[in-house]
Order: structure tokens, then sequence, then C-alpha cells
């Protein structure tokens, strides 16, 4: 049983060691570690209030980030619409000055083919009378190839004159 039960002489010494032990630390070393813990809980509760804060300027960041993604594609929207809006005018644009530019043409192509039509009417009369002309003067060279019918012609020739 000895080797169970501790002697008293050896409790008593144990409990004096142990003693002095405390006193020891209490006097010397007690402040430090209760500073360094204070210290150590501070810091820790320091870093807990700066993670707390960076996690709430990340959320701003991300809020903010967001909206000025949401701004970004808004405004991409609006200028691509823009930019459609503006190409279907000038599309529009085109189409009526190519019809514009057609018409003209149009007419133009009518004026020039009425004035080939003119002229061509001008010849065809030109060429008429001239053959007019020559078939009246070979007829009257037959016709009035004695004096007295050319007199009587003259004389019903003035006298139309007259009337009119």
């Amino acid at each position: 049983m000895d080797l169970i039960l501790p002697s008293s002489g050896l409790i008593f010494w144990q409990l004096f060691g142990f003693l002095a032990l405390l006193f020891i630390l209490i006097k010397f070393a007690w402040k430090p570690m209760l500073a360094a813990i204070e210290e150590r809980e501070t810091s820790i509760n320091n870093a807990l209030k700066a993670a707390e804060t960076a996690r709430n300027e990340m959320a701003n960041l991300k809020a903010e980030n967001e909206k000025l993604l949401a701004d970004a594609r808004l405004e991409r929207d609006t200028i691509l619409k823009k930019a459609q809006d503006v190409s279907v005018k000038m599309i529009d644009d085109a189409k009526n000055e190519a019809l514009k530019a057609g018409a003209l043409m149009i007419e133009n192509a009518k004026a020039v083919i009425e004035t080939e039509k003119k002229a061509a009417l001008a010849d065809v009369k030109n060429q008429v009378a001239a053959l007019s002309l020559d078939i009246t003067e070979k007829l009257l060279r037959k016709n009035l190839s004695d004096d007295k019918s050319q007199k009587d012609l003259v004389d019903g020739f003035i006298k139309e004159l007259k009337l009119n």
C-alpha cells in the first residue's frame, strides 16, 4: 500500500513547493501573463472588428460593382439601340435617295425620249416637206410649162391670200 498512498512528509513538501511556486508565479508571472492574455484578447477583438469592417466594405464594394455593371449594361443597350436606330434611318434615307435618283433618271429619260421624238418628228416633217417640194416642183414644171397656166396659178394664190 505504500505505493498507492504517499507519506505525510511527501505531501507536506509537495504542498510547500506548490505554494512557493504559486506565490512566485503570482508575484512575478501572473500579471505579465494576464497582461499578455488581455493583449491577445484585445488584438483578437480588434482583428474580428477589422474583419467585420472588411466584410462590410467588401459587401458594399460588391454591391457598388454590381450597380456599375448594371449601369454599364444599360448604357451599352442604349448605345446599341441608338446605333440600330441610326442605321435604320441611314438605310431608309439611302432608299429614299435611291428612289428619288431613280425617279429623276426616269424623268430625264422621258425628257430625252420626248426630245428625240420631237427631233425625229421634225426631221420627218422636214423630209416630207422636202419631198413635197420636190414633187410639187416636178408637177409644177410639168403642169406650168406655158405662161398662161402660170399666170392663172399666181392669180389664184393672190385671191386666196386676200380672203384669209
